[in-house]
């Protein structure tokens, strides 16, 4: 929002001395953040004066083209008369719409034009032509080219006076970053009720006029749709249409950035400007019929005043008559019924619409404007009658006509919201020491009936503040008045309590020892697209295709909330290597989305907490949201240097990433042969931890390395947390230190190819007895020794007790191991 300083001061009195950087810093302060100052005026300089046309001969040119060559009185700066020419400057002039006795605008030689165009005598069309008269356009006050600026003789200018000091008026002009919430201050008389509180003076209102009783003495109106609260028409008579806008109203139009258009345009533009409602001029002789608000129907259209040719939605708001729709509600009028240089009767439109219904309709046709920015941050809905007088004031006072004694009121104003409320809410709230006294002067300056009874505080919100609900809100708005400096520094006190909950001190270990484990951590936007998905090889039924559908993604090709961390992990990767930097061992933690069903979330009124039932009803609607985390390792685990050649980074490491994840986390990981997308059948694990699946580990499918791009035989694990951290936690089982040796047991064991080595080493463990210490296996071996079709596993066995063990006991304790393995797995002894 762009306000000028002096159309400020006109709609308040502040202080003289108040400075623009004083008033600046002030609307800051109240959350208005002024963006920059800038200052109006002229784009020219150098000598730019005003001139009298004494006399012109049109010569005509071999190209078709006649120019003028004038004598030009410009007072003070003219040559010295001759005997052919009286005192003048002669100046060679293409335009032919003005005549002798005309002031026009006149640039001297060493003005700079806008472009940096500089002007100098020059000889042109066997003349020399010593200055430029002037066009519009040429200087930086407008868009006109259509011929120079011809200057009216009610403005008292004389031939030599300064142009510069009689067209321009400078101003200074802030620019206001105007939040949400503040809906009120896109306009000149909320920014002004702003300013007068905190600068402590008296604020009048210009549009304090109250809304009258619905009346149908005017234009006939026909409000079909609740979207529109109120409508006012006014109708105005006998308008000229072609006066000129006032230059005033031209250039604060011009410094609030609105293009000047025509006199009933301007004056709605500037009134919108002023108050804050927008309004609508209509040409009272192409309106057919009753104006009506209505919803459109199925395959309606309407030509914007932009030219476009629109295609209606049935939940788009319309302003119709009898031929159909002739405008958006809150949004632009239509291309039938616009004013034009023929209008000489117009009805005035002033009109409250829904914000909802407002904001949806310019979005779905991608046609944001003035009015319809204003009306989606709500429009104070009793201003419409204040605003439409206001306007036809003006199109009155400087075009002409009369305002029909009839007008046309349908709608109301809503009852003003109560608030009751505590006074010492405000200061125990902000921390700062706010009298009741300041508080309620700060709020009666901003428009609130505020009656104060002891310690309570009954509020009667202005109908143009539709964001203060609650209390809440009032100590918010005192704060924001009084000063944000008011309140003191001081450290919050935690409240008692037990520290991190087991699952936070869980996830803690978690992350830190995926780091500790040689795993760099990163973080990725958490949408895929359902080639993800696909590429990942996964069935149809598989669970990770339940993906949460976004409304409105970041972007049309990730329009999915993952299922999966893996393909962001995948997308890192091959960002990196694209850029040379092939050896990896990346890991993420985060959540994903399930689908859970057609489950339609409740929308609870925000006037009050959601109630108990309401919020378990949206908890439902909720996808669920798992926490996993995930690696991936690609290149070498460690480089070649002189200690020996490169250890690749395999299997081995995911799964090491996942037991000390499991371990951190206080479990012990067990491993099963599983085949599951996208991890290469054979060489992909199942996870396990208090006898529950959490995740899988091993190296990825070839299909699926080909189709992310990713280097070969990478490897990739991922674990469900949320079961990791759900499960009961093992004991802690310290085991004292033995003082008596250990024996030692080795055995290799053939067994088929497709039988896991962890179900041998499981059943070794249920064969040993209690005199097993421990089970590892340490070697496997295929060749000349292994009959084909077969593989052999060798496992170190250790056996301890309370006592020595004789050499028998330990064997014995080896051979009943061997015998479980043997039943189960069919598993022979090898020599």
């Amino acid at each position: 929002m762009k306000a000028p300083i002096s159309w400020l001061r006109e709609l308040v009195r502040l202080p003289a001395e108040t400075t623009t950087a004083e008033i600046a810093e002030k609307f800051t302060a109240l959350g208005l953040t002024v963006e920059h100052v800038e200052t109006t005026g002229p784009a020219v300089t150098g000598p730019l004066v005003v001139g009298r046309v004494l006399s012109f001969v049109e010569e005509p040119q071999k190209n078709g083209k006649t120019i003028r060559y004038c004598r030009v009185d410009v007072g003070d700066h003219n040559d010295e008369a001759t005997d052919e020419y009286p005192a003048s400057r002669g100046i060679v002039c293409g335009a032919n719409n003005f005549e002798e006795g005309n002031l026009v605008v006149v640039a001297l030689p060493g003005a700079v034009l806008p472009g940096d165009f500089t002007i100098s005598a020059r000889k042109t069309y066997g003349h020399i032509s010593d200055g430029m008269i002037c066009a519009e356009d040429e200087i930086g006050l407008g868009t006109d080219h259509s011929g120079i600026m011809v200057l009216s003789p009610t403005l008292g200018l004389a031939p030599g006076d300064d142009a510069l000091t009689a067209l321009w008026t400078a101003d200074d002009v802030l620019d206001i970053d105007v939040t949400p919430d503040l809906g009120h201050c896109l306009s000149l008389r909320g920014l002004a009720r702003e300013a007068a509180t905190v600068h402590d003076v008296a604020y009048h209102d210009r549009y304090d006029t109250p809304m009258p009783e619905p009346i149908r003495a005017g234009y006939p109106i026909a409000n079909l749709s609740d979207r529109c609260t109120a409508f006012v028409a006014l109708t105005i008579e006998g308008f000229d249409p072609l006066a000129p806008t006032p230059r005033f109203m031209v250039d604060r139009l011009g410094a609030c950035g609105v293009r000047s258009i025509s006199l009933p345009v301007d004056v709605t533009n500037y009134v919108m400007l002023e108050s804050g409602q927008p309004l609508h001029a209509y040409d009272a002789e192409k309106l057919v019929g009753p104006i009506r608000v209505r919803l459109a129907s199925e395959g309606e259209e309407l030509t914007t005043l932009d030219g476009v040719r629109r295609k209606l939605d049935i939940d788009d708001l319309l302003i119709t008559d009898d031929s159909g729709p002739i405008g958006l509600a809150g949004v632009m009028g239509g291309e039938s019924t616009e004013v034009s240089e023929s209008t000489n009767a117009i009805v005035l439109e002033a009109a409250a619409f829904s914000p909802v219904s407002v904001s949806r309709t310019f979005r779905r046709h991608g046609l944001p404007s003035e009015a319809s920015k204003r009306f989606e941050r709500t429009v104070d809905p009793a201003l419409a009658f204040a605003a439409a007088k206001r306007a036809a004031e003006l199109l009155v006072e400087h075009g002409g006509g009369r305002i029909l004694d009839g007008y046309t009121v349908v709608g109301g104003v809503p009852a003003r919201h109560r608030i009751d409320m505590r006074a010492g809410l405000i200061p125990a709230i902000l921390g700062a020491d706010v009298s009741t006294f300041e508080a309620v002067r700060v709020l009666e300056a901003g428009g609130c009936r505020v009656t104060a009874l002891g310690d309570s505080l009954t509020l009667e919100v202005p109908t143009w503040r539709p964001d203060l609900r609650d209390p809440y809100d009032i100590v918010e708005e005192v704060g924001r008045k009084v000063g944000y400096h008011r309140i003191g520094r001081r450290m919050p006190v935690a409240p008692p309590g037990r520290g991190l909950t087991p699952t936070q001190r869980s996830r803690r270990a978690v992350v830190r020892a995926a780091a500790e484990a040689g795993f760099t951590e990163v973080l990725s936007l958490p949408f895929m697209s359902e080639a993800d998905l696909d590429n990942m090889g996964l069935d149809p039924w598989d669970p990770r295709r339940l993906a949460v559908k976004l409304a409105n993604p970041l972007a049309e090709t990730s329009p999915y909330l993952r299922t999966s961390l893996l393909p962001g992990l995948f997308a890192a990767v091959t960002r990196n290597t694209s850029r040379s930097l092939d050896d990896l061992a990346l890991f993420e933690r985060g959540l994903v989305w399930s689908d859970r069903g057609a489950t339609v979330a409740p929308r609870p009124s925000v006037e009050q907490r959601p109630t108990p039932d309401e919020l378990a009803a949206l908890d439902q609607a909720l996808p669920a949201q798992p926490e996993l985390i995930a690696a991936v390792v690609t290149g070498s685990w460690l480089p070649a240097g002189w200690h020996g050649p490169a250890v690749a980074a395999d299997w081995r490491h995911v799964v090491a990433f996942a037991e000390a994840v499991c371990q951190a986390a206080g479990h012990r990981l067990e491993r099963r042969n599983y085949t599951q997308a996208p991890w290469h059948p054979g060489r992909c694990a199942g996870l396990l931890a208090g006898g529950e699946h959490i995740g899988f580990a091993g190296e990825l499918h070839p299909s699926v390395i080909q189709a992310f791009g990713l280097p070969a035989r990478t490897c990739a694990v991922e674990i469900d947390l949320t079961m990791l951290h759900g499960l009961a936690p093992e004991p802690v089982r310290i085991h004292r230190l033995a003082g008596f040796p250990v024996a030692k047991e080795d055995v290799a064991l053939i067994v088929s190819e497709n039988v896991p080595a962890e179900g041998v080493r499981q059943a070794l463990i249920e064969g040993a007895g209690e005199l097993l210490e421990s089970v590892t296996l340490f070697d496997v071996y295929r060749g000349n020794q292994v009959p084909e079709g077969k593989k052999s596993l060798a496992f170190a066995l250790r056996f301890r007790a309370d006592r020595t063990l004789k050499d028998s006991e330990a064997a014995e304790a080896r051979d009943a191991a061997v015998a479980v393995a043997a039943r189960e797995f069919g598993a022979e002894q090898r020599a």
